[in-house]
């Protein structure tokens, strides 16, 4: 479990090294105008992010729908569990799995079409007994503009044990 651990940190932290700005690290771009374009599209995979947040703990089948390409593959942290977009959508949809979802160290590069999201999966979530319990993983998700929208293309996930 040690070296997940640590993969996992290694993975979350790469290319954090520009400033932090509202809670979202933003990777240093090359100098040039390309660079309003990248925070543009930046703050609106962020938005993005935040609704998808919002919708998985609404169980939103609506909102979960727009926010998803129609390839998504959606991996779980077990590495053994991967979902198609209707399968993702009908695990959450008018279900509420979670008391609380936090997405935290969010970091967002994008690089053309496609943009990089990684970030701390912070959940307490409504087990099938009535119980709550944790989910803690890190996250890593490739978001695709697709006819001017942000769409979630591919997301995987691995264990993280709290610092």
């Amino acid at each position: 479990m040690a070296q997940t651990e640590t993969c996992s940190r290694r993975v979350l932290l790469a290319g954090m090294t520009a400033g932090m700005t509202a809670g979202l690290a933003r990777p240093a771009l090359a100098a040039g105008s390309g660079t309003a374009p990248a925070a543009d599209d930046s703050a609106a995979v962020a938005k993005h992010l935040e609704a998808l947040r919002v919708a998985i703990v609404d169980g939103d089948a609506k909102t979960l729908d727009a926010l998803t390409h129609p390839q998504l593959s959606y991996g779980h942290s077990s590495g053994r569990k991967i979902e198609t977009k209707a399968q993702f959508i009908a695990s959450l949809a008018g279900k509420t799995n979670y008391k609380s979802l936090a997405f935290s160290e969010q970091w967002i590069q994008v690089v053309g079409d496609n943009a990089m999201v990684r970030h701390v999966w912070d959940g307490a979530d409504i087990l099938p007994n009535g119980e709550t319990g944790r989910s803690y993983i890190a996250v890593l998700q490739v978001w695709l503009k697709d006819g001017g929208n942000w769409r979630l293309l591919a997301r995987q996930s691995c264990p993280l044990k709290p610092a």
